[in-house]
């Protein structure tokens, strides 16, 4: 094991009596170590519920027969950080917390790896850790925010409808006090915000890529299906280790493929083209835009979710999730069914996802559109003038 490295010989007898003094017994010393990297933060509604999330991972390392060790990394909410200087840490945040836990994991060295993320740059800054360090692991976000409520209409809204509403009410569209009352119901649980902004964007496509459980992208925080999922990635983590399955196993460029066409099919955020760029850099098979681009040409959208839409990412756990739209997307040849994910191979996982639904996840035969929901841009700037 790798965690030999701090247990085994006499010259680690120093090692050994540090880890006593953090309560570890004789029976214990001689399982698995495995870390848990927990994203917790008290100001991010994403993943204030994430201590809930960690004991059930460490419950299901234990019921496995490891010895759950957890740490926490840093983590930027993109809303609170917008609109003052903060917004320009957002993305420096990512390669910290790739740094941070690269710094962690190396220092102590241990056998196998849970990751807790849930928003923006946190998911894509723990995937360029777990392709730096490729041990057996596996990711359980925190899962994503119930929709809001319109105080006027009463119909579903999210984060991006109180920024639309902020315009509205500078031009006399809205009232103050209505403005107000929707602060307070457009973000009514914790967990990422309830649109396909980029926190539920990136762990959808980490479940695309084979890094998640089923469920992991879509099921909502605060349902007690999500502590029951992350007690199963507690689980898992140890067969992974016990058939020495790591991330340059899962992340192929097969699996990035996959990752790209989700991409397309249901319409995400534009930043996840950043964060793929990087991460399949980071897993040694880098992604050409033009290559991207035109995968977008051969890729319809079939789910179109808020901002876009009335729909939420719970409206599409609900008919399935990513599993469906994968499975869907296989129908049409669309996907690379033979890799594999931390439970099985891609066919594996499908081959018990139910059908495109047809509303929210439409028929490759009907989508929203013939191209995909991303494409790529080009343009020649104007030289500046002398």
């Amino acid at each position: 094991m790798r965690s030999d490295l701090i247990k085994e010989g006499p010259s680690r007898a120093p090692h050994r009596s540090l880890l006593r003094a953090l309560g570890i017994d004789e029976l214990e010393m001689k399982r698995p170590f495995v870390a848990v990297v927990n994203s917790k933060s008290d100001y991010i509604p994403g993943h204030m519920h994430l201590d809930k999330i960690a004991e059930q991972v460490k419950a299901g390392v234990r019921n496995a027969g490891g010895v759950p060790f957890e740490f926490n990394t840093i983590g930027v909410c993109d809303g609170i950080a917008m609109n003052h200087k903060g917004m320009k840490y957002s993305l420096c945040s990512r390669e910290l917390i790739a740094d941070s836990i690269e710094v962690m994991l190396t220092a102590h060295p241990l056998d196998a790896i849970v990751f807790i993320p849930n928003c923006d740059k946190i998911v894509p800054g723990m995937l360029l850790a777990a392709c730096r360090l490729n041990l057996p692991c596996i990711f359980i976000s925190g899962g994503p925010m119930l929709p809001g409520k319109s105080t006027e209409t009463k119909n579903p809204i999210g984060l991006s409808e109180q920024f639309e509403y902020v315009g509205a009410e500078s031009v006399g569209k809205m009232s103050v006090a209505n403005l107000e009352a929707t602060a307070y119901t457009a973000c009514p649980t914790c967990g990422s915000c309830s649109g396909m902004y980029t926190a539920n964007s990136m762990n959808c496509l980490t479940e695309s890529i084979g890094m998640s459980l089923p469920g992991s992208g879509t099921v909502p925080a605060v349902y007690s299906a999500r502590l029951r999922l992350a007690k199963m990635a507690g689980e898992q983590v140890m067969e992974l280790l016990k058939k020495d399955i790591k991330p340059s196993d899962i992340i192929t460029e097969k699996a990035i493929e996959n990752a790209m066409r989700c991409d397309m099919a249901i319409g995400c955020s534009t930043n996840t083209i950043l964060h793929l760029t990087a991460i399949a850099h980071a897993a040694g098979h880098d992604i050409n835009l033009s290559d991207l681009n035109e995968m977008g040409n051969k890729t319809p959208q079939i789910c179109k979710l808020n901002p876009a839409s009335s729909v939420f990412i719970t409206d599409l756990n609900d008919v399935g999730g990513m599993q469906a739209v994968i499975k869907e997307l296989a129908r049409g040849g669309l996907i690379h069914t033979d890799c594999i994910t931390v439970n099985g191979t891609v066919a594996d996982r499908i081959s018990v996802a139910p059908d495109a639904d047809g509303e929210v996840i439409h028929k490759l035969e009907t989508p929203f559109s013939k191209d995909g929901g991303i494409a790529v841009l080009r343009a020649i700037l104007p030289k500046r003038a002398q």
